[in-house]
């Protein structure tokens, strides 16, 4: 278990790092650290340890393993979602991993990065989820529509039946939630203001019967209406 040094302005963005492995532990520090926006408060070496020591932290998001000794990330992430619910939660996957997939989106992790991705994704990813949105790598994206379910083209004609009846802007926002943008980043992008792309977030995932943003990127992935990361 390792605190960072508290160096940086106040503004950043202020990450926990779970990870059992020292080597990941500090790849991802270094990667994150490059970023002068975002500041690694604390680093747990289980989940145990990652609750413990985000709520001494409080940080703005929580970047934990699946596979960890003890308590593993997904029971870190349920129990991080009770007590720290404006900690926004993101999962470090591998290829082997798919059938945790379901629980993490239960769980409320808003984010799922490849720990073998492009580091440039780790940096987008971290500062997506921390200003609300969703971040699905494509990659990481692909694998979560395929482990959903089978067929799919089914799956897409059905989450393009699903999607139909929304309005044109709504359609627009949701594209874009699926791309990884925040709200005030959809707002700037469509040239309205932040509270329009929340209510039409809201009325959307209430109209499709969603959790999260999450779900909501996915079905968005699934429909082919996402064209840029």
């Amino acid at each position: 278990m390792v605190a960072a040094d508290d160096h940086r302005s106040g503004n950043a963005v202020r990450v926990l790092l779970a990870d059992d492995e020292a080597m990941i532990r500090a790849g991802v520090c270094a990667i994150l650290g490059s970023d002068p926006g975002i500041e690694v408060v604390a680093e747990a070496g289980d989940g145990r340890e990652a609750v413990e020591m985000a709520i001494g932290h409080r940080p703005d998001v929580a970047l934990l393993d699946i596979r960890m000794p003890g308590l593993d990330g997904l029971r870190a992430a349920e129990e991080l979602r009770r007590v720290l619910p404006g900690t926004a939660l993101m999962m470090l996957t591998t290829f082997s991993e798919d059938e945790y997939i379901a629980r993490a989106l239960d769980a409320g992790v808003s984010g799922f990065l490849l720990k073998s991705g492009d580091p440039r994704e780790l940096i987008a990813g971290v500062r997506a989820v921390a200003g609300g949105a969703a971040f699905l790598s494509p990659e990481v994206a692909r694998r979560v529509i395929a482990h959903l379910g089978d067929g799919r083209m089914s799956r897409a004609a059905e989450a393009r039946r699903r999607l139909e009846p929304l309005t044109a802007r709504e359609s627009e926002v949701v594209a874009l939630v699926g791309a990884g943008l925040s709200n005030a980043e959809i707002a700037g992008r469509l040239h309205v203001v932040e509270g329009t792309v929340k209510a039409h977030v809201s009325a959307v995932l209430a109209r499709l019967q969603l959790r999260n943003r999450v779900q909501l990127a996915v079905l968005a992935h699934e429909a082919g209406m996402v064209t840029e990361a």
